[in-house]
């Protein structure tokens, strides 16, 4: 897969590649890891997800990276734009396998993928479907200076599911002190 490949401090952001797929279906399976991702899921079915960002890249150019240490070269995660057909709005989505969570990767992934956002897609605003009991997803948008802009319904097969919209326009993100 080729795409962007876009570097932080720590971390290397790019397309979903087929190497990801174990480390990714651990995320999947992990309880605590998928419980705001729609649930676990079997190796099969964290597949067919997996299989749908690929595609995503491959068909619009625009999908989530994949997270991966640059000290380690390990598949931490997936974060980035995400806009699938009945979405609220142009997201920028983040989820961390469990031994990668708590060390501010999500932060930087969700600043660098924000800005490639903005500067290179164009967007003019992004968004973060968020769960209202997902706390930490709640701290990492307030952090990057995303606001709770109210309940959203997400597309089927996840239109029951409680989510909120949060987000912040180009101009809100670009007065932000970085």
């Amino acid at each position: 897969m080729t795409g962007p490949v876009l570097e932080t401090e720590r971390l290397i952001l790019r397309p979903i590649a087929l190497e990801d797929f174990p480390r990714w279906a651990e995320m999947m399976a992990d309880a605590e890891a998928a419980k705001f991702l729609g649930g676990v899921q079997p190796e099969a079915v964290a597949w067919r997800g997996f299989m749908t960002m690929a595609g995503a890249w491959s068909l619009t150019g625009v999908s989530m990276f994949s997270i991966i240490g640059r000290d380690t070269g390990l598949w931490l995660g997936r974060a980035g734009p995400w806009t699938p057909k009945g979405w609220p709005g142009t997201e920028v989505g983040w989820a961390l396998h469990p031994d990668a969570q708590g060390k501010g990767y999500a932060v930087e992934a969700a600043i660098a993928t924000i800005d490639f956002a903005f500067d290179v897609l164009g967007w003019t605003e992004v968004i973060h479907t968020i769960a209202p009991d997902n706390t930490p997803s709640q701290r990492l948008a307030g952090r990057i200076g995303s606001r709770n802009l109210g309940p959203t319904r997400l597309p089927p097969p996840f239109q029951d599911l409680p989510v909120d919209s949060w987000g912040q326009s180009r101009e809100e993100w670009r007065a932000l002190a970085r």
